[in-house]
C-alpha cells in the first residue's frame, strides 16, 4: 500500500497509538476488530469542547462510521474473488483502513452521545434500521467495474469531507479526519487508476465501466444532501472519466435515504453476516 495511508510520523498519530500498540493492563479483547486494546482513543482528551453540540458530533461520527463499516464489509467480500491476488490484497487493505476509521468514529460517538456504548455495540448490536450509512455503500458488489466506480465515488466524496473535518472544532474528530485523509487519498488514487485502465482498455472493459457509471449515478446525489462537497467530487469524476474515455454520469434526484435509516433490502443480510458470531456469543472475548 502507498505510504500515503501509513505515514506514522505526524503529530496526530497519538490518536492512533492504541491501534498499533498493545496494552498489558488486562483489557478485554474486542469481537469486531480483534485488537485486545483497552480503548481506541486511549490517552486522548475526549472532553467535548465548548461550543460543540455533543448530539450533532455523535451523529456525524456514527454516520461516517457506518459508511466505513458497511463499505469495508463489501470490500471484504472480494477476498478470493478479485481478478488478481494483488488486487485482492489491495482491496482488503483499503477495507482495513475503513475499519480503523469506523472504530475510532464509533468510539468517539460513544464518548459524547451519553450512552457509554463502545465500538462493538455500534457495529454488532444495532439492526439495519439503526444504521445511517449512505445507500451506495450497501449495494451488492456487482462486477469489478461496479466496485471500482463505487470506490472512486465514495473515496472522492469521503476525502473531500474529511479534508474539511480536519479543521473541526472537536480535536478528536479533527485528528481522526486528518489521519483518514492520508488513507483516503490512496483509496481514491487506486480507484482512479483502475477506472482509467478499464475505461481505456478493451471494448468489453469500456462497456462494463459505462454500465457501472450508469448503475452508480442514481445514488450519487444522496451523498450531497448533508455535506457541501459537490464541486470537489464532480471535478474528480470529470477528470477521471475524461482520462478513461468515458462521459460523466448524469446525476439524478437522490435515490435512497440511508441517513434517515431507510435502506435497501441488501443491508440486513450484510449485517446478519457481519454480526452473526458476536450476537451468538454476546460479551465473549478472545
Amino acid at each position: 500500500m502507498s505510504d500515503s495511508g501509513n505515514d506514522s510520523t505526524h503529530d496526530d498519530d497519538h490518536v492512533y497509538l492504541s491501534l498499533a500498540e498493545g496494552h498489558d493492563d488486562g483489557g478485554d479483547a474486542r469481537w469486531a476488530f480483534g485488537t485486545g486494546f483497552e480503548d481506541p482513543l486511549y490517552g486522548v482528551d475526549t472532553t467535548v469542547p465548548a461550543g460543540v453540540d455533543a448530539g450533532e458530533l455523535a451523529a456525524t461520527c456514527v454516520e461516517l462510521a457506518d459508511d466505513a463499516l458497511v463499505s469495508a464489509q463489501r470490500l471484504a467480500q472480494w477476498c478470493t474473488r478479485a481478478p488478481e491476488l494483488e488486487e485482492e490484497v489491495a482491496l482488503a487493505n483499503i477495507g482495513l483502513d475503513l475499519l480503523g476509521q469506523a472504530r475510532l468514529l464509533y468510539a468517539r460517538a460513544g464518548q459524547v452521545d451519553g450512552t457509554g456504548r463502545d465500538e462493538d455495540a455500534y457495529a454488532y448490536l444495532r439492526d439495519a434500521g439503526d444504521f445511517r450509512n449512505v445507500t451506495l455503500a450497501e449495494l451488492p458488489n456487482g462486477d469489478f467495474a461496479f466496485s471500482v466506480v463505487r470506490l472512486l465515488v465514495l473515496s472522492s466524496w469521503r476525502l473531500a469531507h474529511f479534508e474539511r473535518l480536519a479543521a473541526h472544532r472537536d480535536p478528536v474528530l479533527a485528528a481522526i479526519a486528518a489521519k483518514g485523509v492520508k488513507e483516503l487519498t490512496y483509496h481514491r488514487q487506486y480507484a482512479a487508476e483502475w477506472a482509467v485502465r478499464l475505461g481505456d482498455g478493451t471494448d468489453e472493459s469500456h462497456r462494463r465501466m459505462r454500465t457501472a457509471l450508469d448503475q452508480v449515478a442514481p445514488y450519487i446525489d444522496e451523498l450531497f444532501t448533508a455535506y457541501d462537497v459537490r464541486g470537489e467530487v464532480v471535478a474528480v469524476l470529470r477528470q477521471v472519466t475524461e482520462a478513461a474515455g468515458l462521459s460523466m454520469p448524469r446525476f439524478e434526484p437522490a435515490r435512497g435515504a440511508g441517513r434517515d435509516g431507510q435502506h435497501t433490502g441488501h443491508l440486513a443480510p450484510l449485517l446478519a453476516e457481519l454480526q452473526s458470531v458476536a450476537r451468538a456469543h454476546p460479551e465473549a472475548t478472545w
